[in-house]
């Protein structure tokens, strides 16, 4: 793995950059705040959250483009993990909501965030609390708006998915009418394993080493064709042609260009 985390850990420094784009952040977060709670106040979807989403992400460096249609309701999303420019990624450009770890909700600022987007917590490890968990994303999917599902459970490298983890998929079985389930590949190109975050690195660490950066992130969101139902019986089975869908997707991303004559 290129560069090694050791030597981003050793890089993650404060820069002015990364002073710089944390300040524009918070003026995104100040400017956006006010109309978002009117929204709330009277009970309506709040707009700003996807605005935030979309800034952040921009002040970030993110640069992202797409391939495939994007189903817009009635959709899981299942996508692989490589870092927290993910969220801002597809919470932005996909309007999704997220399954995350409990300890998110329960993270200061991070946490208040993630509920003003209707994130979905489950605890990875609490086998007694599946069966609850999964009922809440079932009701979450229930509402119609995207939600997307990690099922690696953690970040991964971006150039090979970890294994997944099929105990959520049991939240949509038996499959909704209108629930299709789309796999998506976040393709960072070359630069996958300078972006992800994996360890021993922290998140505070990897925050600032993106931050601090001089190139733009450039991410390709390729939508993959939506599962077929034959596919969709059992959980396992869902989550072994997600995973197949999108590693496919990433061997053809991966593949060297054909030469011309």
């Amino acid at each position: 793995m290129s560069p090694s985390i050791a030597s981003a850990t050793d890089r993650a420094s404060i820069t002015w950059r990364t002073v710089a784009r944390l300040a524009l952040m918070v003026l995104a977060l100040l400017f956006l705040i006010v109309p978002h709670l009117l929204y709330r106040a009277v009970g309506r979807p709040s707009p700003m959250v996807m605005a935030f989403l979309n800034a952040v992400g921009w002040i970030a460096g993110l640069r992202i483009r797409t391939t495939g249609t994007r189903l817009r309701r009635d959709v899981l999303f299942v996508s692989n993990h490589v870092s927290w420019l993910d969220i801002l990624a597809l919470g932005g450009a996909a309007r999704s909501a997220f399954v995350s770890k409990a300890e998110v909700g329960t993270t200061p600022l991070v946490g208040w965030l993630a509920d003003q987007n209707h994130t979905v917590y489950v605890q990875r490890d609490a086998k007694r609390e599946i069966h609850n968990q999964a009922n809440d994303l079932r009701n979450a999917l229930a509402r119609g708006r995207p939600v997307t599902l990690f099922p690696e459970g953690t970040t991964g490298p971006g150039d090979g998915l970890l294994p997944f983890r099929a105990s959520l998929f049991q939240a949509i079985i038996p499959t909704p009418p209108k629930l299709r389930v789309q796999p998506v590949f976040l393709d960072y190109g070359a630069e996958a394993n300078d972006i992800a975050w994996l360890d021993p690195e922290s998140g505070l660490d990897n925050f600032k080493r993106i931050l601090a950066r001089k190139r733009p992130v450039a991410l390709t969101i390729h939508y993959l064709d939506p599962l077929p139902q034959e596919a969709e019986h059992d959980r396992k089975a869902i989550s072994e042609a997600a995973r197949a869908a999108i590693g496919a997707e990433i061997a053809r991303s991966s593949a060297p260009a054909p030469h011309r004559l």
